[in-house]
């Protein structure tokens, strides 16, 4: 019986050293591949998120023209307002202006471009036309732009409000938007690529020769796309 007993014992710790060791070999790589695993499905998570509304919006802006999706509502104002007595110097100063008598909450810096003074044809006969100042202020679902030219006591604004669908994609493409909404897209571009590069090594199982598969497609890819925008 005492012979039974330390047989059953010795099998017992035999296997279970047995069982043991092979994790031992392995559990480096093993790790690795759980905390990959695991990082994997948390950077979908937080890339599933908002990953919905730049799909669905990317789609609309490849396909709008034929989908025929209005990016504005029908009421679009052009107007011609009076300026003050008090003289503008700079652009900005205008634009600050704009903003406060449209009553426009700026959540980026108005976009300015000025035109020198130069001389134009109209109808035939030389004219010299003054300077111009293009002022565009944007928000996601709105946007206000202006054309004044130096000298004059009117300034020409162009309203246009945005639908439902103008406005999603002006978020896609970060128009008018202020810098937390600018981070929490740049941190769901860099989720989708840190979600390839998981995706693909853990495909790869940390093998060798998959991982050199993997090295050699990816430099593939971006070799094609190299060529094909320097062509």
């Amino acid at each position: 019986m005492q012979a039974d007993i330390k047989l059953k014992t010795l099998n017992t710790t035999t296997h279970s050293t047995s069982s043991h060791r092979p994790l031992r070999g392995r559990s480096k790589r093993a790790n690795f591949l759980i905390w990959l695993r695991k990082t994997h499905i948390y950077l979908g998570l937080w890339g599933a998120l908002l990953g919905v509304l730049f799909g669905v919006t990317g789609i609309i802006m490849n396909h709008r023209v034929v989908m025929k999706l209005p990016v504005q509502k029908s009421v679009q104002k052009i107007i011609e307002i009076q300026l003050p007595n008090e003289s503008f110097e700079t652009p900005e100063l205008l634009a600050a202006w704009i903003a406060q008598k449209m009553n426009f909450k700026v959540s980026q810096a108005a976009f300015i471009k000025v035109e020198p003074s130069k001389e134009v044809i109209w109808n035939d006969v030389k004219v010299k036309q003054p300077e111009r100042w293009a002022i565009s202020l944007h928000r996601p679902d709105r946007a206000i732009n202006a054309e004044y030219f130096a000298g004059s006591k009117v300034i020409n604004l162009e309203n246009a409000d945005s639908t439902i669908v103008g406005t999603l994609t002006r978020l896609h493409m970060a128009v008018g938007v202020n810098v937390i909404w600018v981070l929490i897209a740049d941190s769901i571009a860099v989720s989708f690529i840190l979600l390839s590069i998981t995706g693909l090594l853990l495909w790869s199982q940390m093998h060798t020769i998959k991982l050199i598969t993997v090295l050699f497609s990816v430099t593939s890819l971006i070799t094609a796309i190299c060529v094909a925008f320097s062509i």
